[in-house]
């Protein structure tokens, strides 16, 4: 074997590189037959065996593991933003924080001349105490009027029963004197034809002078009888006339009595419409009392102060925004998900949410998937119904919640990136 290689030996290296590769057949023969005897030992067969299971698990797991959860880097935390804002008009006296101040509830972020509202305050209650005074009265006058109709309705059926029997002894009163007008008429007859007769027998002298002259005066006392009979039966019927204007004016006078309960009606809404009145005057206190409340603008909930815009001595007006306050208790992660990451995922399913400002890992779990993509939300949506539509695959905000007391620290802001991990398979 070895005289052959001598014998085909170059002369030079230049004819010795291209038979190197003769040489390397059998070395690679001698490698794969020495393969072949390895791979026929039952031990090797068995590491193999072992390490093609070993591996086979392991990609089984990595498999699982990454299929056990949905990730994203499109993600960061979510909080309320509080705008702070006046809801007076007013010159600002005093600013008691300054920005990124953390602030308990109740505490005073700023303070507003209160000086025009301390006067609106005092003429309120003013009126206040002047409208309480006039109820008061009106409310006296009910009684006070309820006792006095019924005593006028009284006097006045008593009035009415007076007149009516004077109409009565009125009209006796005519009946008698019309009987006596009769009864004088008689008796003046009776005197002119004793009168007559006495004149002829005077005449005659059949009777003397002195008894003509008695028939003479009877005669003229019985005609004076009957003018005055006559003058009494008309005075009569003028006491007639009177005693029935009487009796009319007491009827007016009952008819006016018996809008008692009327009257007492309208003494008693006059006393209503008077504590109506005293009720609005205390509301126009109580608001004033408000607005003196609101000179000081104080924190509705714990959080840190942003974006602070007002000054001393700014006039302000009403719904201006003065200053934002962040609640850090209260703050959330929003992960915008593919939307085919989101086939398995549901409410309630454990969260690992990792935050870059530290690197710490926190506990959550899903809240709430959002209605719609966020496409939907921007300010130009995209309308779909072109010729040229390319499908894009949407992104769907989900809400993340945190464990409780996972925010304790304070360190989180609104607005950080976070890659959430979402474990979908339990």
């Amino acid at each position: 074997m070895n005289e052959p290689t001598t014998q085909t030996q170059p002369r030079d290296a230049a004819e010795a590189k291209p038979k190197a590769p003769q040489q390397a057949v059998p070395q690679r023969e001698r490698q794969y037959r020495r393969a072949r005897i390895r791979l026929r030992d039952p031990k090797v067969r068995i590491v193999l065996a072992v390490g093609i299971l070993l591996l086979l698990a392991g990609v089984f797991f990595l498999w699982r593991y990454f299929g056990s959860y949905e990730s994203t880097d499109d993600a960061q935390i979510d909080g309320h933003v509080n705008g702070i804002s006046a809801r007076i008009v007013g010159h600002v006296a005093k600013i008691n924080v300054q920005d990124n101040q953390y602030v308990q509830p109740g505490t005073v972020l700023v303070e507003i001349d209160p000086a025009d509202y301390q006067v609106a305050v005092d003429r309120a209650r003013a009126d206040y105490q002047d409208a309480l005074a006039s109820a008061s009265a009106a409310g006296v006058n009910v009684p006070i009027t309820n006792i006095s109709t019924g005593s006028q309705l009284s006097a006045a059926e008593a009035n009415v029963e007076n007149a009516r029997a004077g109409v009565a002894a009125a009209e006796g009163q005519l009946q008698a004197a019309n009987a006596n007008t009769s009864q004088a008429d008689a008796n003046n007859a009776k005197a002119q034809a004793d009168l007559q007769r006495y004149k002829q027998l005077v005449d005659k002298q059949e009777i003397s002078q002195q008894q003509y002259d008695q028939a003479q005066a009877a005669a003229k006392a019985s005609a004076a009888t009957v003018d005055a009979a006559r003058a009494a039966a008309q005075s009569a019927g003028q006491s007639i006339v009177q005693a029935r204007a009487k009796l009319a004016q007491a009827g007016a006078d009952l008819r006016t009595a018996q809008t008692a309960p009327q009257q007492v009606s309208a003494t008693r809404s006059k006393a209503e419409s008077a504590k109506a009145i005293a009720e609005r005057k205390r509301a126009d206190l109580e608001q004033a009392e408000l607005n003196l409340k609101y000179t000081q603008i104080i924190a509705p909930v714990a959080g840190v102060v942003s974006n602070r815009t007002v000054e001393i001595g700014q006039n302000i007006q009403p719904g201006q925004t003065l200053m934002n306050l962040i609640p850090l208790e209260d703050l959330w992660v929003t992960a915008n998900f593919k939307e085919t990451q989101l086939r398995r995922m549901r409410p309630g399913q454990p969260v690992e949410i990792k935050v870059d400002v530290n690197g710490k890992k926190y506990r959550g779990h899903v809240d709430s998937i959002a209605g719609a993509s966020g496409a939907r939300f921007s300010l130009l949506p995209p309308e779909n119904a072109t010729g040229n539509y390319v499908k894009v695959v949407q992104r769907i905000p989900v809400k993340i919640a945190f464990e409780q007391g996972e925010t304790k620290e304070h360190v989180l802001r609104p607005g950080m990136s976070v890659e959430p991990k979402v474990w979908i398979r339990e």
